[in-house]
C-alpha cells in the first residue's frame, strides 16, 4: 500500500508512489512498522521529508501527482505562499480567494501532500482548528499540527491544549 514509512519526530509518514510521481504522502499512526522506499521516487520523497524535519526552510522538489479540483488548487497555491513560521485562519485565507472558510476548511482536509502543502499552516480564528480530516482536540492529528507549528517558529500554538469539557 505504502511505497514508503518512515519514522519522524511526531509520528509515522506514509508515501505513495507510482511511476516517476508521488501520489500521496500521510499521517499514519505510530502502531505502522518503517518501510524502507521501494523504488527512487519514494526514496526521493523520504530523504526530502526527513531534511525537512532536519530544517524547517528546507524547499520541497517532489514529483507530485496532479490531483484535487481546481478549487482546492486554489487553496493548496494560496496555503502554500503563507511564510514558515506564519500562520493564517481559514477566513483570511477564504477573503483572499473569495471564498468561504468550510470550504477553505474541506480542501485542507482533502490535502494530498501534507508537508509539501502545508495546511498546517491554517487555523480556527479561536485556536488550532482540524488537522489532516481530524478535529480530535487533543488527539494524535493535533499534536502533529502543533509539533509542525513549533517546528516552523510558530510557538504560539505549541503549548495549547484544549480539553474536552
Amino acid at each position: 500500500m505504502f511505497s514508503a514509512i518512515i519514522d519522524l519526530p511526531f509520528g509515522k509518514f506514509g508515501i505513495r508512489t507510482a511511476g516517476a510521481l508521488v501520489t500521496e504522502l500521510y499521517y499514519l499512526a505510530p502502531h505502522f512498522d518503517e518501510k524502507a522506499p521501494q523504488d527512487k521516487v519514494a526514496e526521493l520523497a523520504a530523504d526530502q521529508v526527513l531534511r525537512y524535519c532536519q530544517d524547517p526552510d528546507f524547499v520541497f522538489d517532489l514529483p507530485l501527482a496532479r490531483v484535487g479540483s481546481a478549487f482546492q488548487h486554489k487553496v493548496w497555491d494560496t496555503i502554500a505562499s503563507i511564510p514558515r513560521g506564519s500562520v493564517r485562519t481559514y477566513g483570511e485565507v477564504a477573503r483572499h480567494i473569495g471564498s468561504a472558510p468550510r470550504a477553505v476548511g474541506q480542501a485542507c482536509g482533502a490535502n494530498w501532500f501534507p508537508l509539501v502543502i502545508p495546511c498546517h499552516r491554517v487555523t480556527a480564528a479561536n485556536g488550532l482548528g482540524g488537522f489532516s480530516n481530524n478535529d480530535d482536540q487533543n488527539g494524535y492529528h493535533l499534536n502533529i499540527k502543533r509539533w509542525l507549528l513549533a517546528h516552523e517558529g510558530a510557538s504560539e500554538y505549541a503549548w495549547r491544549q484544549t480539553t474536552l469539557l
